[in-house]
């Protein structure tokens, strides 16, 4: 297969927001979402060159600058934003790519992370070949490296997401069912630009992905509590069972059509909603993993802790997440803080503090933790309603 640069057009710039994400929230194993107020951005700047090659320059700051490749060969951002141009027949265009990447999306914490730098890397694969594609399409590159929908969806269209991976046709199997080794090959020491002869990567199943977006009562507010430590992804699902009991997997799917419908109703019920974020499918079977996880999912409850309306993991762990009653209501654009911080950042504005409420349920899960001698942060977020963004500026 022949190669070509991308177009270059003259000097462009762009920026590409993507949120974080929490899956399952609860009973919604591998099937719920929800985008949260916690942004990978990447300022990309396309600058013609008279060189006539492709110089990709990346710089990162934020969390995982300490272990993110800054190579673009090795760079998960960009080795994405490479298969997708690789794809439609084209390279990085000859000039001068700066890709400066700002991360809050903490590595290894179950926000994510992974889901943002692929739906950003499909974006801008997307920007500097000038493909136009639809969010489908987007999605459908991003689920052929992240193979789970419930975050890429979530961070992709944001808010409160159900979703699943259709079924295939017969002629759609094989390209799905490529090992991801061969969709993102793993770098070798000496990674770099295609070479001639190089085989097109295999393209994704149209529209493989389906979702929905759920209501989410602005009453919410979401408090997250962050370990210092992570938790492998393999490792946490190494954890789970091959078949679960009958009555587990109702018990799920009964919590599973309440909450979905519990979390956009007024006046919100506190108690219906703590019941039906319990889980028998994933988050016991990790408790070996997470110390105190037991502790946390157990013994807080709306009586024990005024506002909490919900507690789980968030997605594989081990940071927690806790839905909190917001009787001032909840601003879907707010940003984050951190305890050791005095304020919300909301884009380049500043705002108050977390309510009462979230103080007190992130105070609370940060004690329990600290009787297993775990340092954590915790931060006040709310949903990200607007989800992953491509701007020319």
């Amino acid at each position: 297969m022949v190669f070509t640069a991308a177009p270059v057009a003259g000097e462009r710039n762009w920026i590409i927001r993507v949120p974080a994400s929490s899956a399952n929230i609860g009973p919604g194993f591998d099937v719920l979402g929800l985008a949260l107020s916690r942004h990978l951005t990447l300022n990309v700047n396309l600058t013609p060159c008279s060189a006539n090659q492709s110089q990709v320059l990346l710089s990162y700051d934020g969390e995982g600058a300490n272990e993110a490749p800054i190579d673009p060969y090795k760079n998960l951002i960009t080795r994405v934003a490479l298969y997708v141009l690789l794809s439609h027949h084209l390279t990085f265009p000859a000039a001068i790519v700066r890709v400066d990447i700002k991360n809050q999306v903490p590595f290894g914490r179950g926000l994510g992370s992974s889901a943002s730098a692929v739906v950003a890397g499909v974006l801008l694969g997307d920007a500097l070949g000038d493909l136009k594609l639809s969010q489908e399409r987007v999605k459908d590159y991003a689920l052929m490296v992240e193979r789970h929908p419930d975050n890429v969806t979530a961070a992709l269209v944001g808010g409160f997401t159900g979703s699943f991976l259709r079924t295939l046709d017969a002629s759609e199997l094989a390209p799905s069912s490529i090992p991801l080794a061969e969709v993102l090959p793993a770098y070798p020491a000496n990674a770099g630009p295609p070479v001639p002869g190089q085989e097109e990567p295999p393209q994704p199943p149209v529209c493989v992905g389906r979702h929905v977006r759920y209501g989410f009562s602005k009453e919410i507010g979401v408090v997250v509590v962050v370990p210092k430590f992570e938790v492998e992804t393999a490792k946490a699902r190494g954890a789970l069972p091959s078949t679960y009991p009958r009555a587990d997997v109702v018990f799920n799917l009964q919590r599973l059509a309440v909450l979905t419908a519990s979390l956009s109703q007024s006046p919100l019920d506190a108690n219906v909603i703590w019941e039906a974020m319990r889980d028998r499918v994933h988050q016991p079977q990790r408790e070996g993993l997470i110390p105190g996880l037991s502790k946390i999912l157990n013994h807080m409850t709306p009586a024990t802790h005024p506002g909490l309306l919900g507690i789980c993991l968030s997605g594989a762990g081990p940071t927690i997440l806790a839905l909190v009653s917001n009787e001032k209501g909840a601003d879907s654009n707010s940003g984050a803080i951190s305890t050791d911080d005095s304020e919300i950042t909301r884009g380049d504005s500043t705002v108050s503090g977390p309510t009462p409420q979230m103080t007190q349920i992130g105070e609370a899960i940060k004690a329990l933790w600290k009787e297993e001698g775990i340092n954590v942060e915790w931060l006040a977020l709310t949903v990200d309603d607007e989800g992953a963004t491509l701007k020319e500026v």
